[in-house]
């Protein structure tokens, strides 16, 4: 897949509502958004936060000339291109953290700093059967790789959310089985996830993995793929979108080391 081509903008509210009691969709509006293609769902981007109060020239200055703006790393969940927009779901945190914070606040008219897309995590359909796993803060991109396999695809997914009342209707092809599980503190390490992929029965075939969320799970799970189950690297998405206790930048630190550390583990008894 040739990688969308990226747009650097700022970017208008159109609306913003709780999709469950803890997950807030921002719709989001601009004219540079026209040209993307519909297939950038699940693609992340860099949302840059404006400071409460904030005028739109005075952030507009901010970003040519620094200093650099509060930024996050997020996913495209859907994209409409003919109309101008994208969505973004924010895991409602409150005021723990900035991006939460403006959420939480945003209503139309507001204004965001966008770039991106990257291209999606999953864009290779040739695996007989697919493993997708993700904590509620990888749901937008779990949920954008489910509904863009084909419709025969075989596989499993499994979700852990907040609460109960998390859970949303995704349009998975019908072979592939949908599991949630409760996690009310993600402040505590949860092995729910990790304990569930150890048990299942192995598939026959070429598996494919799309597996994101806290650090340690992911880690947990990327060593029993390729270690255990003896998965080419080249399959296994399996990426660390968190730390508990640490902030974006601080865990974007922490996770280039951990995985430079995985793969020299690695490395000596898999290619």
């Amino acid at each position: 897949m040739v990688p969308p081509q990226r747009v650097q903008t700022m970017l208008n509210v159109a609306a913003a509502a709780h999709v469950t009691p803890n997950m807030i969709r921002v719709t989001l509006q601009g004219p540079d958004l026209a040209g993307l293609p519909a297939s950038v769902a699940g693609g992340h981007c860099k949302l840059m936060i404006p400071e409460p109060g904030q005028s739109r020239s005075a952030f507009a200055q901010q970003c040519a000339n620094g200093p650099k703006p509060i930024t996050r790393t997020y996913t495209v969940r859907h994209a409409r291109p003919e109309r101008q927009e994208i969505d973004i779901d924010f895991v409602a945190h409150g005021d723990d953290g900035p991006a939460s914070a403006w959420a939480a606040r945003a209503i139309p008219g507001d204004f965001i700093g966008f770039a991106g897309p990257g291209a999606p995590k999953l864009t290779v359909f040739d695996a007989d059967f697919y493993l997708i796993a993700a904590d509620i803060s990888a749901l937008p991109v779990a949920a954008a790789v489910l509904e863009a396999l084909p419709r025969e695809a075989k596989g499993i997914a499994i979700f852990e959310v907040t609460s109960a009342e998390d859970r949303q209707e995704i349009d998975a092809p019908p072979g592939v089985s949908q599991h949630w599980l409760v996690h009310p503190d993600p402040h505590e390490a949860s092995r729910s996830q990790i304990e569930m992929v150890e048990a299942m029965p192995w598939p026959e075939g070429r598996v494919r993995t799309m597996i994101a969320g806290e650090t340690s799970v992911i880690r947990s799970l990327r060593l029993f793929l390729r270690q255990d189950q003896g998965l080419d690297r080249r399959d296994v998405y399996a990426s660390g979108y968190w730390r508990i206790g640490l902030a974006e930048d601080e865990h974007q630190k922490v996770k280039r080391e951990l995985d430079a550390a995985d793969e020299a583990r690695l490395a000596g008894g898999l290619t």
